[in-house]
């Protein structure tokens, strides 16, 4: 679920981000390239080349990413913190989309200027690899919702989960590319710019989302969503303090569990072939984390001393449960 909502971000937010950043120079290259070759009548390889060496290049890049956030041991707080800012950074990147204030401009990060003259310099090129090379270049030209995957790549601590945030994303984007020349030269500029306010509004809404499901994470929901879709099984719940949670790629079952204050409670957690946020366990006001293979099994113990509800979720605050504590 994780990386299917990491697709539709790519697909929507990302990809017109994306384009607007690094759209134009895609065009460029096409367009020396058929200059160079007048029979060429389809800019199907070129575009492919971009993309193609765009992919491997985040692939590689996210892989890295993971394994820097892996070697810095990164905590669950600081985790917590890097997220919260990637949300809040899209929607800065949104509201800057929409002109609301020019201030907005002075956070949008850029790179430095002489990389952006070597990609444009390298986007003039009619080789038949310099599409290819551009596609591979663009990671020094990222956009606002490219970097917030990024920063979910470092705080995933993980060379194959970083990898798979940003090729599932680039994928994402993908589709956009394809059709940006003829969305380019068909749309009226009046449509375009009321097309650009609706990536606006999305991108702020995933912001928004993010910067929630985070404080979720954390214990702080200021929306309480559980993104499994099962909702709570309130009603006719034995007391127990021996439970076992399956874990799978739409959350936990059960997701509601009842036991006893004062009394040792044991919760054995087993993935079966499972994807997804919902592998990294979280109990965040009693310290306690986990985090699964795609076939494993944990087991956690604790003692509740207070009457009232303990919440858990992933990491991500996607899929949430809850443990009610009774006297």
């Amino acid at each position: 679920m994780e990386l299917v909502t990491i697709f539709l971000i790519g697909l929507t937010a990302g990809g017109l981000g994306c384009a607007a950043v690094q759209g134009g120079l895609l065009a460029s290259a096409v367009a020396a390239r058929k200059e160079l070759d007048q029979k060429d009548k389809t800019d199907v390889i070129p575009t492919l080349s971009f993309l193609v060496a765009k992919l491997i290049c985040y692939a590689i890049l996210g892989a890295v990413l993971g394994l820097f956030g892996a070697a810095l041991s990164i905590s669950d707080n600081v985790r917590t913190i890097m997220q919260i800012i990637a949300g809040i950074y899209m929607i800065i990147v949104a509201l800057n989309l929409l002109n609301v204030h020019p201030v907005f401009r002075y956070f949008i990060l850029q790179p430095p200027r002489f990389l952006t003259r070597m990609v444009r310099n390298q986007s003039k090129s009619a080789d038949i690899f310099a599409p290819g090379i551009l596609g591979a270049m663009t990671i020094f030209i990222p956009c606002g919702t490219t970097l917030a995957m990024e920063a979910l790549a470092i705080s995933s601590g993980s060379a194959i989960k970083g990898s798979l945030i940003l090729t599932v994303f680039v994928l994402g984007t993908s589709p956009i590319f394809f059709g940006l020349g003829y969305i380019t030269a068909k749309l009226s500029d009046n449509f375009r710019q009321t097309f650009f306010k609706i990536a606006a509004w999305v991108i702020i809404f995933v912001g928004l989302a993010t910067v929630n499901n985070t404080l979720g994470a954390a214990g702080f929901p200021v929306i309480a969503v559980d993104f499994s879709g099962q909702g709570q099984q309130t009603a006719d719940v034995a007391v127990k303090q021996d439970y076992q949670i399956q874990i799978s790629g739409s959350g936990y079952s059960p997701n509601y569990l009842k036991v006893k204050k004062g009394q040792s409670v044991k919760i054995n957690l087993v993935s079966n072939n499972s994807y997804g946020c919902a592998l990294a366990f979280r109990i965040p006001s009693l310290g306690i984390t986990k985090n699964l293979k795609p076939t494993d099994s944990e087991t956690i113990e604790f003692t509740p001393t207070q009457v009232g509800q303990i919440t858990f979720s992933c990491s991500m605050g996607m899929y949430r449960g809850v443990i009610e504590v009774v006297s």
